[in-house]
């Protein structure tokens, strides 16, 4: 089985966290800088589904990228607007995104991340 990957921002605390987390368990992973290497729609297009989560939930609704484009214009915005988005702003995506074999987490919450690798 492949290495399982995240997607994350040097800058991002949480994502500090969840890659202090792999490692504290010896759980090898590739990173993908988000920002330099957003998520392709095609990945998007099967990420989304295979993370049980409407695409709006992908959102980092902290972000300056979800500011800059505003909440007004993003609650209008249909799901492909959104995707596309996404797949050209790594900074819009919410952060980590663990991509594990057929099962995909956003945000880093532990106890489900803690599940995926029964750790």
């Amino acid at each position: 089985m492949k290495k399982p990957l995240v997607l994350s921002y040097a800058g991002c605390s949480t994502c500090k966290k969840a890659l202090k987390w792999l490692e504290s368990r010896g759980i090898d992973v590739d990173v993908r800088p988000i920002v330099d290497e957003p998520p392709t729609r095609e990945e998007l297009e099967k990420w989304i589904p295979a993370s049980g989560l409407p695409v709006r939930k992908w959102l980092n609704t902290s972000g300056q990228s979800y500011r800059a484009i505003g909440k007004e214009k993003i609650a209008a915005a249909d799901d492909e607007t959104l995707v596309r988005w996404l797949a050209e702003d790594g900074k819009l995506v919410k952060r980590p995104v663990l991509v594990h074999g057929q099962k995909v987490l956003v945000g880093f919450r532990e106890e489900e991340w803690a599940e995926l690798f029964g750790r």
